[in-house]
């Protein structure tokens, strides 16, 4: 478990840090998520993601952070967007270039596809272009998922 938290903060070392407010008139406090409404928006959420930790699901992320993110708009990176991925037809986020495997596939994204996928995206679809190996443990795959069905979709 040690290891597994040095390997976060490595990661979120590595990401840096969001900028600062460009204009100084809001604090940093105003423009983040109040945590408490975050983690009633997660309570909201279906079993078991209802009993996920948002602020857990928001460190695994971070993992996730250096290829995708979940900005409504905001540019692919190595990965697609993740914004609105909950219902949408695997291989279909505009402008990026999916791998062969991701177009064959015939799914729509929901919790149950994205669980098997995190859990190891190359036994889920070999042949895929994600160079990850996956996030092992069920608590942080149900709280990253959670945190994805709260974020993805603002």
């Amino acid at each position: 478990m040690r290891a597994f938290a040095i390997a976060i903060l490595l990661t979120l070392a590595a990401c840096g840090s969001p900028e600062a407010p460009s204009s100084g008139s809001q604090a940093p406090a105003a423009q983040a998520p109040n945590a408490a409404a975050m983690q009633a928006a997660i309570t909201a959420l279906p079993a078991p993601y209802n009993e996920a930790s948002y602020e857990a699901g928001r460190r695994v992320f971070a993992q996730c952070r250096s290829c995708h993110v979940i900005q409504e708009g905001a540019p692919h990176r190595v990965g697609p967007n993740l914004h609105g991925v909950f219902g949408r037809e695997i291989g279909t986020s505009q402008g990026f270039t999916y791998s062969q495997a991701v177009q064959d596939a015939d799914f729509v994204w929901d919790a149950d596809h994205l669980d098997h996928w995190l859990q190891n995206p190359q036994t889920f679809l070999p042949g895929n272009r994600m160079a990850f190996a996956g996030v092992r443990d069920e608590t942080q795959r149900r709280d990253l998922i959670a945190y994805l069905m709260v974020e993805a979709d603002k």
